[in-house]
Order: C-alpha cells, then sequence, then structure tokens
C-alpha cells in the first residue's frame, strides 16, 4: 500500500480543520493520555485546548491530515510540528499520529505516515522525528516498517501510570531539500 492506495475503499484522506475536526482529534488524544504512554500527560485536554492546538499548525504552516470514513467520521490524525526552536532545526520536524481506538489494526496509521512523509518532502523537510514510549511496540514497528530508524533512548525521563517511561527517539531522513541553505 502506498499514499494514495487506501487502507479501506470508504476512506480518504482530508485536511482536517478546527472546525470540522476538533472534537475528534481531541476525543483521540484525550483517549491515548487517560489509556496510554503514547502522551505523557495526565489529564485529558479541554476542548479550549484545539483552538491554540490548531492556531500553532496554521502558524507553523503544519500539515494535520486526518483519514476519514464515507460519513465523515475521523478514524485517525498526522501531524508534524516544530522539533526544537532554533533555526538550524528548520530543516527538522517532530510528527505525531493517532488512531481511534475503534480503528486500530487497520493499516491506518501506516497509510496516514506515508502521506504524511510526502508531504514532508514536498515542504522541503529533510528530517523527521518521533518520540516513542520505549514500550510501545506496536508505533515502534510501524515506524520501523516506514524506514524510521531509532537514534537513541532517554531512559526515565517521563513518569506515568505507577512506572518511569523511557522515551525512544525514531528518525527518518530524506532527501530533500536538494539545496539547502543556512540562516
Amino acid at each position: 500500500m502506498n499514499s494514495t492506495t487506501t487502507p479501506s475503499p470508504d476512506v480518504h484522506l482530508i485536511d482536517c480543520t478546527k472546525p470540522a475536526h476538533a472534537s475528534a482529534i481531541l476525543d483521540i488524544l484525550n483517549d491515548a493520555i487517560v489509556t496510554s504512554t503514547a502522551l505523557y500527560d495526565y489529564v485529558p485536554r479541554p476542548p479550549s485546548a484545539m483552538a491554540s492546538w490548531f492556531a500553532a499548525k496554521r502558524a507553523g504552516g503544519f500539515p494535520v491530515l486526518g483519514a476519514a470514513d464515507a460519513q465523515g467520521r475521523l478514524l485517525g490524525f498526522a501531524s508534524w510540528g516544530t522539533f526544537r526552536a532554533f533555526p538550524a532545526y528548520k530543516y527538522t520536524v517532530e510528527h505525531s499520529v493517532y488512531v481511534h481506538k475503534d480503528c486500530r489494526g487497520r493499516g491506518l496509521g501506516a497509510w496516514l505516515m506515508r502521506a504524511l512523509i510526502e508531504r514532508a518532502k514536498a515542504a522541503d523537510i529533510h528530517a523527521i522525528v518521533g518520540c516513542i514510549d520505549a514500550a510501545n511496540a506496536g508505533s515502534i514497528r510501524l515506524h520501523q516498517q516506514l524506514g524510521f530508524v531509532h537514534t537513541g533512548t532517554m531512559p526515565q525521563v517521563g513518569f506515568k501510570f505507577g512506572r518511569w517511561l523511557d522515551a525512544a527517539f525514531y528518525q527518518l531522513t530524506l532527501d530533500t531539500p536538494r539545496t539547502p541553505i543556512d540562516g
């Protein structure tokens, strides 16, 4: 399956917007917060948090791609943001991908990631970084299948659900931009 082949005939790629998708994205994020170590947050985010989340995406020119079914229901999303706020990191982004709890295991995460990688190439991104909880074997496997390589693990940097968490970093290096510049 490539970025144009959907995991199911009734699923299509969309560009998410705050008015149409903020609530669904919030539901997916909040489920990840309360049930997993995919996000190192403790408390579900309020609806008001989505205004600043979308504003930051818009201000940075960062995509928010979604997988929607034939009824328009958001099944998952992928995006990227600033890796570090220093000018020399301008060709590097940190991404995230989340799939609704009822839709996992259908290839949506890989499909969204392939589309996000194509967007990164078009935007002249050179490196895509993912920070994954080291115990999240499914996410690690997905990233490895997409060509991401393990670049390091920071042991015991998070604490959630009564245990220390290790943050593993995975990186995909692209052949873009063709002519990078300083400044």
